[in-house]
């Protein structure tokens, strides 16, 4: 720890634990102690840690061919954005590879810009995506923005969930596009009704804007279909996905409606790594695993075994399949390090009342009886 700490650029307050391992929703630190990850690794490790076809499929290209960039076809490639493109909404048949969430959320909105020939961008009050200059003029919290407010490009934010002030801020403005997170992670898993969305939908087709769903965190099937937007049932024109996407490997990717792809010339977009061998094999076996194992399923036996504990206990939760927010009404810091010490990791949110939990589509039901098991000790202990 102290390795690193000298030699990092000190962005992070990390934990105390020096991971080394992992198995399903297990992960090990270099003394051995284990934690049962309800974090998730920030939401990546939908899959569960080191899932045994992710790592056959990774070890098998990395015998092969590690990178070309995309100056060349490549069969790994074709097979995975053909996957995604299946599993996509209808009619978003067109998929651009990246390698994070933020450069995804980017490029939708260059694209965007390009295909409107406009420049403003409307995001949500409490949205996060992303901390590049691009993506953090459309990232709420200022703590994110300080410094950096002259770089930024034109964006108005209008409050999450009010269908009259989004459609009013649309009409007025005409934007290039709409870009939000259909389940406010950072804010707790803050949600907002179906309605809201479409109407967000029809002020975006009235005023000529695009609507860029944020799925970096709600795809990728964790809330319970492969993206929220189907779950919703509106059509945006792109959506991104980043996190599990490629089962621990880093790659992102835009989906995007037929019509809007077919504005994007070449050499308008690029980028050396993304879509590169070693990603792409990922993202396949990530895809057919999630498929598979009818994991979106079980997200939503998830969601519900959680809801149940949180019921009994009379705490209030929000979000959806294996995104979790819990509301203990009061600072959970202490919370959360006491479980960490017991051997669960969890984390908290923006809302220093709300836990967030990002678990594993693999996590058993005695996993979660655990869970509160421990929680009850760790409340009681606090409370005395």
């Amino acid at each position: 720890m102290e390795l690193e700490e000298s030699t990092q650029l000190n962005t992070y307050k990390k934990w105390p634990l020096a991971l080394v391992k992992g198995s399903g929703a297990w992960v090990e630190d270099i003394d051995g102690n284990r934690y049962l990850d309800l974090y998730g690794g920030h939401c990546v490790a939908f899959l569960g840690h080191n899932h045994p076809a992710i790592v056959a499929a990774i070890k098998e290209q990395a015998d092969n061919l590690l990178f070309y960039s995309n100056a060349v076809h490549a069969p790994v490639r074709a097979r995975a954005s053909s996957l995604l493109s299946e599993l996509a909404p209808e009619g978003m048949n067109k998929v651009f590879f990246v390698n994070s969430g933020t450069e995804a959320n980017e490029a939708a909105m260059k694209i965007a810009r390009k295909a409107t020939g406009r420049i403003h961008i409307i995001a949500m009050e409490g949205d996060f995506h992303g901390r590049t200059l691009g993506s953090l003029s459309t990232t709420w919290q200022q703590k994110y923005r300080d410094g950096y407010e002259g770089a930024l490009a034109p964006v108005t934010f209008v409050p999450f969930g009010d269908s009259a002030a989004v459609r009013q801020a649309i009409l007025e403005e005409k934007p290039a596009a709409v870009i939000v997170e259909p389940i406010q992670s950072m804010q707790g898993m803050r949600t907002a009704p179906r309605e809201f969305f479409h109407a967000l939908r029809a002020a975006c087709t009235e005023a000529g804007s695009l609507l860029i769903m944020d799925e970096i965190q709600t795809g990728m099937g964790r809330t319970g279909a492969f993206t929220y937007s189907q779950l919703l049932g509106i059509a945006p024109d792109m959506i991104t996905l980043a996190k599990s996407l490629g089962g621990g490997v880093p790659v992102s990717a835009v989906l995007l409606r037929n019509e809007v792809a077919a504005t994007v010339g070449f050499g308008e977009q690029g980028t050396t790594f993304g879509g590169g061998m070693l990603a792409m094999a990922a993202v396949e076996a990530a895809l057919t695993t999630l498929v598979s194992e009818r994991l979106s399923e079980k997200a939503t036996a998830i969601w519900e075994q959680v809801e149940a504990g949180c019921d009994a206990r009379g705490l209030a939760i929000q979000g959806a399949g294996c995104l979790m927010g819990i509301n203990f009404g009061k600072p959970i810091g202490n919370f959360v390090s006491g479980l960490r010490e017991k051997g669960f990791l969890v984390g908290g949110s923006a809302d220093p009342h709300i836990m967030r939990l990002m678990p594993p589509a693999v996590v058993s039901e005695k996993e979660i009886a655990d869970f509160f098991e421990a929680l009850d000790v760790v409340m009681g202990g606090l409370s005395e």
